[in-house]
């Protein structure tokens, strides 16, 4: 028989962790990094640096509840919490993720409107329809494939920040030495990057991702089932989280690192969308610059919009007991793939209504950061509990860690309320 934890298939299977950082950089993301960049320079590049360690970690959380359990979260949550937090936390997410669609759909609709002009609504409408049928038609061990692939499309970003000049050593001295102000403008842009990075879909995504990866492997089990196969999960989900947070946040670098260099150094301090970003980037750090930086946005939504449907998707079916997988034909998961392309839909449509995508987008990380804190403390209490993770409640250190990352984002949501009453 063969062994699930052989070297080939740990290699196959690395990939829930670096599909989750990689759609973490979405093209409503990159408007808030590239916002951050052009509005203060390099004074907030501490934000990546000191959010890493605390992604890693709540990440590693989300990965090991799934994988020792062998459910996701709305399932757990279901099975030993109130039905009031488990159905308020999943109708936010539900909310929170479609708008998310929708500002992501526009800004690939907008980028490829950049690149070869016509119609951004009807691109946006195209792009909507691609997600959706490769999501529902292709099966999920070909379909995360594909995701990983996707992932180079952030490389895009990386390469902006070398055809630009870029004074290194200035960069590195604001990165590992914070500038810090309590203007609110200030404070605001520093929870929206905080809440940008730890976002609660990717917690639900990564988690069921486990999930999805055990139905994939019928030599695979839920580790409270087969502890035999815990040493050789565990070390996987450490070095493919920490290496999928850590792409995540490089590429959040460069991008806040480029916009600063080019934008900021230039007067341009008021970027509202990521195809603004690109569009100010043009004239003055040439056409190279500009098409690479349009088209990561093209790439990292085809990948984000399939995450945020589907962890919209995982969290209804958890929530009701409905049969949800990837791996599942349509037909024999209907409302899992329903809620997969109504979320898709409506965000679509969001596209054309006379909705403001830019107050959309920020309510959405309004919403974002509030059921963020809630569910990270959920979290934190079902990785420590026997009866979900039996002989595998989360180490000291790494409970330390999800707490302090729980704490920061706390204290994030607090802030952000503060601004806002001022």
């Amino acid at each position: 028989m063969k062994n699930p934890e052989s070297k080939e298939s740990w290699l196959r299977k690395l990939g829930p962790g670096l599909i989750t950082g990689a759609a973490d950089d979405d093209p409503s993301g990159i408007a808030t990094y590239s916002q951050a960049g052009a509005q203060f320079g390099f004074n907030l590049l501490w934000t990546l640096f000191l959010t890493y360690p605390l992604m890693v970690g709540i990440q590693m959380v989300s990965a090991k509840i799934g994988r020792v359990s062998g459910h996701g979260l709305a399932t757990n949550i279901r099975r030993h919490y109130p039905p009031w937090l488990l159905y308020g936390i999943v109708g936010l997410l539900l909310v929170a993720n479609t708008i998310n669609i929708a500002a992501d759909v526009a800004a690939m609709g907008e980028a490829l409107r950049l690149l070869v002009g016509g119609p951004a609504h009807f691109y946006a409408l195209g792009f909507g329809l691609l997600s959706l049928v490769l999501q529902i038609f292709i099966p999920y061990d070909r379909y995360v494939r594909l995701l990983k692939w996707l992932t180079l499309a952030l490389l895009a970003y990386v390469g902006t920040a070398f055809v630009v000049h870029t004074p290194w050593t200035e960069v590195f001295a604001k990165t590992v030495w914070p500038h810090l102000s309590w203007k609110p403008e200030y404070i605001t842009t520093v929870v929206a990057v905080f809440g940008t990075t730890i976002s609660p879909y990717l917690f639900f995504w990564q988690a069921s991702q486990e999930v999805e990866d055990l139905h994939a492997n019928p030599d695979a089990k839920p580790l409270r089932d087969a502890p035999e196969q815990a040493s050789a999960n565990f070390r996987r989900i450490k070095l493919d989280t920490s290496l999928g947070m850590g792409f995540s946040n490089i590429v959040a670098y460069f991008i806040m690192l480029t916009t600063a260099v080019t934008l900021g150094l230039h007067g341009i301090t008021d970027i509202q969308t990521s195809a603004q970003a690109a569009t100010a980037l043009r004239p003055i750090a040439g056409e190279f610059a500009f098409w690479l930086f349009s088209a990561g946005i093209i790439g990292t939504g085809l990948l984000a919009v399939p995450v945020l449907a589907g962890s919209a998707a995982y969290a209804m079916a958890g929530a009701f007991h409905w049969k949800n997988s990837l791996e599942l034909k349509p037909v024999l998961a209907q409302k899992f793939y329903g809620i997969i392309a109504i979320s898709t839909a409506i965000g679509v449509a969001l596209c054309f209504a006379p909705v403001d995508p830019i107050k959309a987008l920020y309510w959405s990380a309004v919403i974002n950061g509030v059921i963020s804190v809630p569910i990270m403390c959920v979290m934190m209490l079902m990785a420590a509990h026997p009866k979900i993770m039996g002989r595998f409640v989360i180490t000291v250190k790494l409970k330390r860690l999800g707490w302090l990352c729980t704490g920061v984002m706390a204290v994030a949501v607090l802030a952000m309320f503060w601004t806002l009453g001022k």
